[in-house]
């Protein structure tokens, strides 16, 4: 999650990382960017490093789009509060792969992958809106990209992967009709 300032400032270039308190360790390399109550965009995490407060410096400052250490310090602060100067934080740095507002209309999944497009529809929709069926195969889709292998695991054809496609495009027009996705390209 991440503040539309600071959202906005990454999808433009402006920002290259961000800066955490703690040591954080993403479980994937590729995650989906979330701000102001919707995913935005899919970033790729180049790298990870842990400093000391401390050890921050303008260079650091410019990666997370501020101006030097002092300004990046004091918005540290109002975000986490006094800083002990021996705290770790953690900098990812990211490279935005796909924004979310600049969907492709072409496309089958508009853009997305069917990874994405399951990964967003379980967090963001209500489950109600999907049968059991549904959610088995949209959570399937979060383990295993492949339309094919979960169209052999859940029905056993491989003839049948219209059925795991038509579940992900269920799933993108509720996206759509919801504003959770959206802008054309």
């Amino acid at each position: 999650m991440m503040r539309k300032i600071y959202a906005d400032a990454l999808l433009s270039g402006l920002k290259k990382a961000t800066i955490r308190l703690g040591i954080v360790k993403p479980k994937y390399k590729e995650l989906i960017l979330h701000s102001d109550g919707k995913p935005i965009a899919k970033v790729l995490v180049k790298n990870v490093y842990y400093k000391r407060i401390y050890e921050l410096n303008d260079e650091d400052a410019v990666k997370d789009g501020f101006s030097s250490v002092h300004e990046l310090l004091r918005d540290l602060e109002r975000i986490y509060g006094k800083l002990p100067l021996d705290a770790y934080v953690t900098i990812m740095e990211l490279e935005v792969l796909e924004r979310f507002d600049r969907i492709k209309p072409q496309d089958p999944y508009y853009g997305l992958k069917p990874v994405d497009v399951a990964r967003i529809a379980l967090r963001y929709l209500d489950k109600q809106m999907f049968s059991e069926e549904e959610l088995k195969i949209l959570y399937e889709l979060t383990r295993s990209s492949s339309i094919r292998a979960i169209a052999l695991k859940h029905y056993g054809d491989l003839n049948k992967r219209y059925l795991v496609r038509r579940v992900l495009r269920k799933a993108i027009k509720l996206l759509l009709d919801r504003g959770l996705i959206g802008g054309v390209s």
